[in-house]
C-alpha cells in the first residue's frame, strides 16, 4: 500500500504503518498536550492509541493465522488511522472456512477484553463508566472497553466488516455464494442507510461509517460477482492475441514507436529463443526515458519478477493474482513460448462481451451500469 512504512515483521507477515496514522498519532498527542498542558499527558494519550492499535494489530493477526491454517498466506498488514487491514491471497472458497477466518479476528478481541476484567478484578482499580473518555480515567477499563466495543462494532452484519462475512459464510452453507453474498450486501447497505439517517439527526461519525459499510458492501457484492463470471474459463478465452512484443537487445526508443504507432500500454520483453524474459510497463518506460535517455537497452528497465501464466490455467484466479501485484499485465504462454497477454482491461471487456451475449440469448439489454462497475 501506497505511503506506508515497513515496521517489522510478525509470524512472518509484514506490518506496515500508513503515514496518515503517524499523523494521527502526532494529533493525540497535541490534543491532549492542550487539554493537560503537560508532556505526561500527551505522552499517556499517545501510549494509548498505540496500545489500542496493538489490539487492532493482533485482531489482524488472528484473520491472517486462521487463514494459514487453511493454506491461504497474507502478503501484509496495514495499520491505517481507521483500523487495521489484513491482505490476504484470497478468501476460503469453503464456508466453514471463511466463518471461522472471519470470527478469528473479533475472538482475539474477546480474550483481549477478558484478560483485561480479570486483571482489574485481581488488581482493582475500577471506575464507573460515566468517568471514562477518550483522553481520562483507568488505563486497563478504557482499554478493556474499547475492545469490547471492537468486538461488536466488527460483528455488525455488514461488509466490510467482519460480521458481513459471518453472515455470508453462515448463508453460503444454505444457497449459492453468489446468492449470499447478495443477500450480505443488501443487509449491510440497508445498515448504511440507517447509519446514515442517525447521521443526519446530529451524529456526523456515523455519516462517514455509513459510506464506508456502503461503499464496502456494493464492493463485495461485485468482487463476487466477477468471480462468479470468471469461474470455469481458461484463460486463452480471454487473452490478448494481437500484441506487440520488445526484445532485451532493443532500446527504448523501439518501445516508444510502439506506444505512439498503437495503444498497447504493456509489452512483454523476449530472449532470442522466445522465452518470455520480462515486461516493459508505460511507467517504467516513461520514468527511465525521463532519467536515462531513449538509447537506454530494454533490459535494464524492464521488471523481471513478473506473473506467467499458462493458457490453460483458470481465468479467475489468475485474474485475483493480477488484481493484487503491481505489474498490471500477465504474460500467457503455451508449451513456454508466449500466446497471449492478460490485462485488467481485455478481461473487463471479455465480460461486456460475455454479458451481452447473454443478454441476447435472454431477449433483455444488458446492465451498462453493472459492467462499467
Amino acid at each position: 500500500m501506497g505511503w506506508s512504512l515497513k515496521i517489522g515483521r510478525i509470524a512472518g507477515i509484514t506490518v506496515f504503518m500508513h503515514m496518515t496514522f503517524v499523523l494521527f498519532i502526532v494529533w493525540v498527542g497535541l490534543s491532549h498536550w492542550l487539554r493537560g498542558h503537560s508532556a505526561t499527558a500527551a505522552l499517556t494519550g499517545i501510549a494509548f492509541i498505540l496500545a489500542l492499535f496493538g489490539c487492532v494489530l493482533l485482531h489482524e493477526l488472528g484473520h491472517s493465522l486462521t487463514a494459514r491454517k487453511y493454506g491461504i498466506q497474507t502478503r501484509d498488514i496495514t495499520l491505517l488511522p481507521i483500523g487495521g487491514v489484513a491482505r490476504l491471497e484470497r478468501m476460503p472458497d469453503d464456508p466453514r472456512q471463511e466463518l471461522w477466518v472471519a470470527i478469528a479476528g473479533p475472538a482475539v478481541n474477546v480474550v483481549i477484553a477478558a484478560l483485561l476484567y480479570a486483571w482489574l478484578q485481581i488488581a482493582g482499580g475500577w471506575e464507573p463508566l460515566a468517568r471514562l473518555d477518550v483522553g481520562s480515567g483507568s488505563f486497563v477499563q478504557r482499554l478493556m472497553v474499547v475492545n469490547v466495543v471492537l468486538v461488536l462494532f466488527n460483528l455488525l452484519p455488514a461488509f466490510p466488516m467482519d460480521g458481513g462475512r459471518v453472515l455470508r459464510a453462515l448463508l453460503a452453507l444454505r444457497m449459492d455464494y453468489t446468492r449470499a453474498t447478495q443477500i450480505a450486501a443488501n443487509v449491510g447497505q440497508a445498515m448504511a442507510l440507517l447509519f446514515g439517517f442517525a447521521g443526519l439527526l446530529g451524529q456526523p461519525m456515523l455519516l462517514f461509517i455509513a459510506f464506508f459499510v456502503w461503499i464496502g458492501a456494493a464492493g463485495e457484492a461485485n468482487m463476487t460477482q466477477m468471480k462468479s463470471a470468471l469461474g470455469g474459463i481458461p484463460i486463452e478465452r480471454a487473452m490478448q492475441t494481437n500484441f506487440q512484443t520488445l526484445a532485451v537487445r532493443e532500446p527504448l526508443s523501439r518501445a516508444v514507436e510502439l506506444v505512439l504507432a498503437g495503444s498497447q500500454h504493456d509489452f512483454p520483453v523476449l530472449e532470442e529463443d522466445g522465452r518470455v524474459a520480462g515486461v516493459l510497463t508505460r511507467a517504467d518506460l516513461l520514468a527511465a526515458l525521463a532519467q536515462r535517455g531513449q538509447h537506454t537497452p530494454i533490459a535494464e528497465v524492464m521488471r523481471r519478477d513478473i506473473c506467467v501464466a499458462d493458457a490453460g490455467e483458470m481465468l479467475e484466479p489468475v485474474f485475483a493474482r493480477l488484481r493484487q501485484d503491481e505489474c498490471p499485465s500477465i504474460p500467457v504462454t503455451r508449451n513456454g513460448q508466449l500466446a497471449g497477454l492478460l490485462t485488467t482491461e481485455n478481461v473487463g471487456e471479455f465480460l461486456m462481451i460475455q454479458a451481452a451475449l447473454r443478454a441476447e440469448r435472454n431477449g433483455s439489454q444488458p446492465d451498462r451500469t453493472a459492467l462499467a462497475r
